[in-house]
């Protein structure tokens, strides 16, 4: 499912106006350090792993779940890379949205990558040095995962 149910009921009295949403996202490995990214069927771009929790969800029950949800990959959430408020968004039908991200770098411990959800046109597995064409922030953090870097909050300490 796309789009949440509490969300669409927001938009019930919110219309298009930006909505400040908690988001979830991974950098998912497995054993050969290969990096899980899907094509999204909104964008048709390839992207990590990402969704909405559930309200009261924890965040990394929800990576989990969405990891699974648009792949059929089991995986656990081992660390925090990084928390970050990302840039707005457009989506086609007018609704804008801003997500407080927190990204997880997660391991897969099972399950075959597949197109799980109607979330993904494809999904598949890819080595760091090889990916497709991905948004910058998405390229950053699987940099930082694969680098084994500390979890790093966006704009602390930096210039």
């Amino acid at each position: 499912m796309p789009t949440p149910d509490f969300i669409r009921d927001l938009r019930a009295t919110a219309g298009q106006q930006l909505l400040w949403i908690p988001g979830v996202s991974a950098v998912v490995l497995d054993a050969e350090g290969r990096v899980l990214l899907g094509r999204r069927s909104d964008s048709g771009e390839w992207a990590i792993i990402g969704g909405i929790p559930d309200p009261g969800e924890q965040p990394a029950s929800a990576i989990v779940r969405e990891v699974y949800e648009e792949t059929a990959v089991h995986c656990v959430a081992e660390s925090v890379l990084v928390v970050e408020a990302l840039a707005p968004v457009t989506y086609p039908n007018g609704d804008q949205c801003q997500y407080m991200d927190v990204c997880f770098l997660c391991r897969a411990v099972g399950g075959e990558a597949r197109v799980n959800d109607d979330e993904s046109l494809e999904v598949g597995w890819f080595e760091p040095d090889a990916l497709p064409p991905l948004q910058e922030f998405a390229v950053r953090r699987i940099k930082h995962a694969v680098e084994g870097g500390a979890t790093w909050f966006e704009g602390i300490g930096q210039s």
